[in-house]
């Protein structure tokens, strides 16, 4: 099983080594001593505390929807020619680019600061390790 230092699993998290050794101290992220001597967080650990420290915004649509990818994010640019725009959303930590239809930006009332709902419905993902290894 992968093993990540606390410097690693800060970056994973998008917190500071100061937190990640707060909440090691608190009891609430477990770690391992790895042959070096360093404190490590096993993986799935990490994993586990990720989705259970995920804080997802209210979606304020209110719609019911098939796409379970709906990350709720502020618009942060909006570039438009006379036919087709690109938005740009900030929803979290992930940057969201998609593409739509000048008249779709004005209907939504699309611009920097409003809030939005990114939709995303894909029938393939590309998954991808470091190191390309098996």
């Amino acid at each position: 099983m992968p093993q990540f230092r606390i410097a690693d699993a800060a970056r994973l998290l998008g917190v500071s080594d100061d937190t990640v050794r707060r909440w090691v101290d608190a009891g609430t992220l477990s770690v391992q001593v790895d042959g070096s001597n360093r404190k490590v967080v096993d993986g799935a650990e990490l994993a586990a505390f990720a989705r259970r420290q995920a804080s997802v915004p209210p979606d304020p649509s209110g719609v019911q929807s098939s796409a379970r990818n709906r990350l709720v994010g502020l618009v942060t640019a909006v570039l438009t020619d006379r036919v087709m725009a690109q938005v740009e959303m900030q929803c979290g930590p992930h940057r969201i680019v998609s593409l739509m239809s000048a008249e779709a930006v004005g209907e939504l009332g699309l611009e920097p600061g409003v809030l939005a709902v990114a939709v995303i419905k894909s029938t393939t993902v590309v998954v991808e390790t470091p190191g390309g290894t098996s």
